[in-house]
Parts: structure tokens; sequence; C-alpha cells
């Protein structure tokens, strides 16, 4: 018996049914895999590994005084809690970007459907992503960035999207949610969060941003690059208001930039720099806001009036004396800087004549001079490795027989370099290393004679703590910038009576008088020593000195490098350094150091000079009532002229016995001869011409008893 057709369909039926199951299983299986969303973190996570990109330096009472972008990928500032950012911002951002926020469990079904109906209404292509995107599908975009990836915005994305801010929804609260789409959202330019977007854009903190702030900072979410009439329209939609023109001139404000960086105080940008290196970084510095402050208006002051033709940079530093804690730190102020972003009070510049102090300490200390012994301020050449050393004074001038007291006091060169010459300058090397300056990394032989006159690059940190050593009877230890950290036992470099005695010299307004007036800005109304320096070339220049509290630094010149013009020490630095001193001691004068054991005070005259009789400190042991200059005929006769390392060039169109060269000898001569080449040339006292001839030469001056008192050497070419 053969089946009918209708038995044989009924039995294929069930077949095709199961077929059709497992078809749209398998269909939904793979689209549930397609379009399963990537991890979601906790809260609690997102939140601890949120890192700012910013590092904050604050007061020594814990005041903001800089902050420093350390993170350049994005801008970002401290996680701001929910309850930081003001209740105007949170409503107008919940009201513009997804008003049925607290009901849904992260997707909004009514804006999904509503935005499918336009779509198909429109017969577009495009997803109108805004209208239905919640603010827990725009958070786990910021999340995972897969899913908010650009021209990918498929069906497949979206459905994973809603995926997981379906998911967020069931593990984090709505607070939670809002939270941290407040701090992980976009913004303009590269400012993420409303931390950074408030102070930015607005120069406020979020909880301080009213509804016209809310209205403009809610507008630009769907667009943050938006031009400022487009912002406003939108601003103007979300705060519903009839009249725009307030709304409209703050969007422009805003566009402009005009608002933003107002929130950090921007006190101490080098110190910044120097200090913070990660990310969400606190420090607490040493520094007083109000001594940082009082700097910052003497120096920009001092640059304004001599005007950036003259001279365009300046640094300060101000430490206590006692601790070390640096209270002021200004590495420069801009004004018509071409380096402003460069650190004056790190950089090494040529010190000048501020070394001088630490020459004659160790001179003084060593008992090899006294601040009444006389050094004579007259031209010297000195013959030296890399050729003839002459130094010059300041002035060009020379002041004869001088005592230490008016040669340090009024800076006279040539007696520095004669000091340096009785010391060493291997010796002085070591002892500037010894006081902080750690630039100097070569041998005394490198730097030669001109180590006196301060050929060597020093920085302004280490100009203001070494001579804050003489503040404290000779002891040394370094600087602190940071509030609270230990301090390191003392060294003593200099012997306690050599530093009161330089400091006395330093603070004495008259032995000055002759170089820099009676009454320049060097002159304080209570007791202080300073010293002003000036380097070659008038590129640098320096005044450090101190008080019995403080121990203040000023460098000015051109961080480029270029010559200042007509600035010297007292017209330059000087002025700074009166100013923060007058400002440091407003409450209270500085008070002259106690005199210490090992020193004795003796009333001195001192003829051959233009010194007259005073009271004077000397190391106990040395002290004299009389110093003289030795008498003409006491010196050792030498050669003045020609110089020894000399070179002299025939001129061929002048006939050569019109070229002779003349010879001249100081002291008393009587009965010394010349020899020139082993060949004697004549009595040393009657004025000795040589008729030079091609090649090296030697003129050596004899005693009567034939022995050599003098010998140089000199080129004809």
């Amino acid at each position: 018996m053969s089946l009918s057709p209708v038995s044989g369909s009924r039995r294929r039926w069930p077949h095709a049914l199961a077929w059709a199951a497992l078809t749209a299983l398998i269909l939904v299986t793979a689209a549930h895999l397609a379009t399963r969303p990537p991890a979601m973190p906790a809260f609690d996570e997102v939140r601890a590994d949120w890192r700012p990109s910013e590092a904050w330096l604050y007061d020594r009472e814990g005041q903001l005084l800089d902050s420093q972008r350390v993170n350049f990928e994005h801008r970002r500032l401290a996680w701001v809690p929910l309850k930081d950012i003001s209740p105007a911002l949170r409503d107008a951002v919940v009201q513009s970007e997804d008003r049925r926020f607290w009901s849904h469990g992260g997707v909004d079904w009514l804006a999904v459907a509503s935005a499918v109906r336009a779509r198909m209404m429109v017969g577009g292509s495009s997803y109108h992503s805004r209208g239905a995107s919640t603010l827990a599908m725009q958070l786990a975009a910021f999340l995972d960035p897969s899913l908010a990836q650009p021209g990918q915005r498929d069906w497949r994305k979206k459905i994973r999207q809603m995926r997981a801010a379906r998911f967020l929804a069931s593990r984090w609260s709505h607070e939670q949610m809002l939270e941290a789409y407040f701090n992980l959202l976009p913004l303009r330019g590269e400012v993420q969060g409303v931390g950074a977007g408030a102070q930015s854009l607005f120069g406020k903190a979020p909880v301080n941003l009213n509804r016209t702030d809310a209205a403009l900072f809610a507008g630009l979410l769907p667009n943050p690059a938006a031009d400022a009439k487009t912002l406003s329209k939108r601003a103007c939609r979300v705060a519903r208001e009839r009249d725009c023109a307030a709304i409209r001139a703050a969007a422009a404000a805003l566009v402009s930039g005009e608002q933003a960086a107002r929130f950090d105080p921007a006190l101490a940008p080098h110190l910044a720099v120097r200090l913070l290196d990660e990310p969400g970084k606190r420090v607490i510095s040493t520094i007083d806001r109000r001594i940082q402050a009082a700097a910052i208006v003497a120096l920009r002051r001092q640059l304004a009036q001599l005007g950036s033709d003259r001279v365009r940079d300046g640094a300060v530093v101000v430490l206590d004396n006692s601790t070390g804690e640096v209270l002021a730190y200004v590495g420069g102020v801009g004004l018509k800087s071409t380096a402003a972003a460069v650190d004056g009070a790190n950089a090494r510049r040529q010190a000048g004549s501020t070394l001088k102090p630490h020459l004659y300490a160790q001179v003084i200390e060593q008992g090899w001079l006294t601040a009444a012994s006389i050094l004579d301020d007259s031209p010297v050449q000195l013959d030296t490795a890399s050729g003839l050393y002459v130094p010059k004074n300041y002035d060009r001038s020379f002041k004869g027989p001088v005592s230490v007291r008016h040669a340090l006091a009024s800076s006279l060169n040539v007696p520095a370099v004669r000091a340096l010459v009785i010391d060493d300058v291997q010796q002085f090397r070591d002892r500037l290393w010894a006081l902080g300056y750690h630039g100097l990394v070569e041998d005394g032989e490198y730097y030669g004679f001109s180590l006196a006159l301060g050929s060597a690059e020093v920085s302004l940190v280490e100009q203001a703590n070494a001579f804050r050593s003489f503040a404290n009877q000779g002891r040394w230890a370094p600087v602190h910038f940071l509030r609270g950290e230990r301090t390191d036992a003392p060294r003593q470099i200099v012997s306690p009576a050599a530093a009161f005695i330089v400091g006395d010299i330093l603070a004495d307004a008259a032995a000055r008088s002759d170089a820099f007036g009676a009454d320049s800005a060097l002159r304080l109304p209570f007791w202080a020593a300073a010293k002003t320096g000036t380097s070659k070339g008038m590129r640098d220049n320096w005044c450090i000195g101190w008080s019995d509290r403080f121990t203040v630094a000023v460098w000015v010149g051109n961080l480029e490098g270029d010559s200042m013009r007509a600035v010297s020490g007292t017209s330059g630095a000087a002025p700074v350094w009166r100013d923060v001193m007058l400002a440091l001691h407003a409450s209270r004068p500085g008070k002259a150091p106690v005199m210490p054991a090992g020193v004795e005070a003796r009333r001195i005259a001192l003829p051959g000079t233009r010194e007259p009789p005073r009271r004077e400190y000397f190391l106990r042991g040395t002290a004299q009532s009389e110093m003289a200059a030795a008498a003409q005929t006491a010196r050792r006769p030498r050669i003045t002229s020609p110089v020894s390392g000399s070179v002299y060039a025939l001129d061929p169109d002048i006939p050569i016995d019109r070229q002779r060269l003349a010879v001249t000898v100081s002291g008393a001569t009587t009965g010394y001869r010349l020899i020139l080449d082993k060949a004697t040339l004549g009595d040393a006292d009657v004025g000795q011409q040589i008729l030079p001839r091609p090649g090296i030469h030697m003129l050596t001056l004899v005693d009567p008893g034939g022995r050599a008192m003098d010998r140089v050497r000199f080129t004809v070419r």
C-alpha cells in the first residue's frame, strides 16, 4: 500500500522546523558573538587608574605656586568627584545628552525607536548616533575606544556599545557612571575631563561653573571644535534662553581662549620644571610665597627700567641662612626675553669678580695676607702655558699700592691676580669645589690665573650657597628645595675668622666708595655684605650678598649670550638685590655679626697709600700697627718691557734702524746689566734699545754679582 503525498509532507514538516530552528539558533549565536562587547572595568578600577597629566608645586604653607605638564598625550587634572561638579553643569549635560538617564538601564529604548523612525522617514543611510546614544553608551566608548572608532558606525558597532552600556548600568550606580563620564569625556583640543576643561575653558573650578558656563560646556559635547556661532546656538537651546547675547559673548571668549590658564598662579615655572617629573606629583617646596612674589616684582621692575635693548633676562635666589631652605627661586620673568623657558637660576654663566671673596678668604685664612696687607695695583704680565696673561681693571686704570680691604671692596683685578699668585691656582680651584661650585670639573692649570677674575662658569644657586657659608661662619651645607627634607651636617670650609673679615670688608661702604660711590645700591640702612661681578664681554652681571638671616643672589644678562649695553654691577643686578633685601628686612633690620674668637682689632696706619688710618681686623697673632708699601729701592728689579711671551713683527716698509725696541726695567738697577742672547747689551739703568732681528730672543737682567734676577723671552718676526 503506497503513502499519499499529504502524509509525506506531514513527515517532512518537523524536519524543516528543526532545520529552521537550528539555523535561527546559529544566526542568533553568531549575532551574539559578533556583537559581544569588550570587557568593562569596575568603577573603582577606572578611578584608581586615573593619572593626571599635570604635577603641582606648592609653597611652604601648602598654597599652589605652579603646575607643570608632564604627560603630553592628554591634558588632565585630578579626578573630580561628582559632588565637586556644579549642579547646573550636571543638569545641563544630562538634559542635553540623555534626559532619561536616571530612569533607564543603560539604553534609552524610546530614543532608539525615535532614531530608527527618523532614519526610515528620511531614507538616509546614516545613524543619528547622538540622538540615541546615552551617557552610559558614550562612557563605554570612553572606556574602550574600539567602540567609537571613526567610520565604523554600523549596527554591529552600535549593538556592542548598547550591550556594554547595559553591563555598566547593571554593575555601576548612576552616580558612578555620571562621575566617570565627566572625568573621561574629551573636550576642546587635547583637554580631557571636567577638571581640565573647566580650568582651560572658563578659568574656574568645576564646582563654580554657572548656568551660562554649563550651557556652553554642554553645547561643546557634540562637537568640541565648534566655532563660536555654532556653539552659541547649541548653548542657547540648552539654556532655553530667549536673549542669547550673554551666551554669544561668552562663546566668543571661550573659543578665543582668553580665559584659559587663569587657575594657575604661575609663580615658579622654572622651579616646577626642576622638581616636577611625574604625572600627579604634588611637591611641597620651601618657597615662601611672599618672598617669591617680592623677588618677581623687583626683577620685573628692574628689567623693565633697563629696557630689552640693554638686557632681557634675570634670575633671583633667596636662601635662609640657618636652614639652607630656598625661600625664592625666580628663573626668569619673561617680559621680552627670547629664551624665557631657560632657567636663569640654574644655568651656568661666567662668574666675573664674584669669586674674589673666596680667594681672599683663603689667603687670609692661611696667614699669607691680612686685610691691611699692601698689594700693588700696577700693570703685570704673567707668562702662562697658553700665552701671555695681562689682567686689567674694570676702569682700565691702576691705583698703585692698595690694601687688601680696598682691593676686594673696590673689586680691583690686578691685586686679585697677585693674591692668586701668592695662593695657588689648584688650591683655589679645590676651595671653590668644596664650596659647591661643581661646574669646575677641570684642574687648576686649565683655568690659570684668570680664575681669580671669575673665568669659570657657575650657577646662581651655587653662588648663593657659597656666599651663605660666609654668613654661617665658614660652614657649608647643601640647599633644600623640599619642605621637611633632611638637613645634612654642615662642613667647615672657611675659618670663622676669615669669613668674618671678608664679610666686614664687603659690608664696608667707605672701602668701596672709590669704585662704586658713597651711596650705591649696595648700601642698606642695616648691616649687609655684598659683592658684584661682571663677566667678560658684559654678558653676565651678578650681585650676591647676605645679612644675618638671608642670602640673596641676583643675575641679569641675556640668556642667548649676547652682551648687555651700558649695564654694570651696581646698575644691573644690585638694585634688584637691594629691593629684595629691603623687603626681607621690612619688619626687622639685619644685625652685624659678632666678632669670633681668633680675630683681634687694631688701629693701623698705611703710609705710602691713599688710605687713611683705620681700625682693622686681623687673625690673632698677625696684627700690626703700620703697613706700608715697599719702597722702590727695596723692590727686586725686573724687566717690564718687553713682556715675556710677546711677539713683535718688523715692518718691511720702515727702515730697520727706526724699529728699535726699548727696554725698561723697574726698581733700583745701579750696577745691573742686560744680556741679550748671551751677549751683553749694556747697563740696565741707562735705557737700552734693541735692534731686533727675526727669531726667538732671551733678555736677562743680572745683578752686579752676575746672578740672573729676571728673564724674558720674546719673538721677532
